[in-house]
């Protein structure tokens, strides 16, 4: 994955390859790597929630102690 991929652009991407693939607008011979694509974008958006969600869940705990 690219170091600077962001989630909205990675969301952004997957939503336009399941577009190509819904419209059969792509080539049995890119198909493969499509799909490929789609699955690495997958990971890195869930990648993403899942670090947002312990960044989150640390700052809950930190600013319930300091209560």
């Amino acid at each position: 994955m690219e170091e600077n991929l962001t989630y909205e652009a990675a969301y952004q991407e997957l939503a336009e390859i399941a577009q190509e693939i819904e419209t059969e607008s792509v080539s049995v011979d890119v198909l493969a790597q499509k799909v490929k694509r789609a699955s690495d974008l997958i990971s890195f958006c869930q990648g993403k929630l899942r670090s947002t969600e312990e960044e989150v869940t640390k700052i809950i705990k930190q600013m319930d102690n300091q209560s």
